[in-house]
């Protein structure tokens, strides 16, 4: 088993989408129903819009014997954007490679606090690592609500 950290680059973007998608739909199932995860991850996703997201984002990725097990994205401002692992990488330590090398990137930059919208999901990760959680929020997506948690973290030392 052999695993590479490495940067994202445009021809990434579709993996990225593919693995986002098969994520929410098996990974987030005990947390929500069929309705919310296709209103999260619906299966014809807008494709220009992604690209153009993924492109404005810090992107990392975490292949396994040349295959996508996750992805990081973030920004220098500290928001960690999208943290996704395949369903058959999950509790694998795939999330924690990838949250860690963010990490070291973000306090080599100079950033003092790291701040995330978590899915339930990803709220015992989140707090795992040292965050703490601000507040629950419902969101919409395509007239589906979901709840997600405002989360941050205060990097020192």
């Amino acid at each position: 088993m052999s695993r590479c950290l490495r940067n994202a680059c445009a021809r990434d973007y579709d993996a990225c989408i593919a693995l986002f998608q098969r994520s929410v739909d098996q990974l987030a199932a005990e947390h929500y129903d069929a309705e919310q995860r296709h209103a999260w991850a619906p299966s014809n996703p807008d494709r220009t819009l992604w690209h153009r997201r993924l492109a404005t984002l810090q992107l990392c990725l975490l292949e396994d014997s040349g295959q996508l097990a996750g992805f990081i994205g973030y920004s220098l401002d500290g928001h960690i954007d999208l943290l996704y692992c395949a369903p058959e990488s999950a509790r694998k330590g795939v999330a924690s490679e990838l949250y860690l090398a963010a990490e070291q990137h973000l306090r080599g930059a100079g950033v003092t606090r790291l701040w995330t919208e978590a899915s339930l999901a990803a709220l015992p990760f989140f707090q795992a690592q040292g965050f703490r959680l601000i507040a629950r929020q419902a969101v919409q997506r395509d007239g589906v609500s979901l709840l997600r948690c405002d989360m941050d973290k205060v990097l020192t030392g």
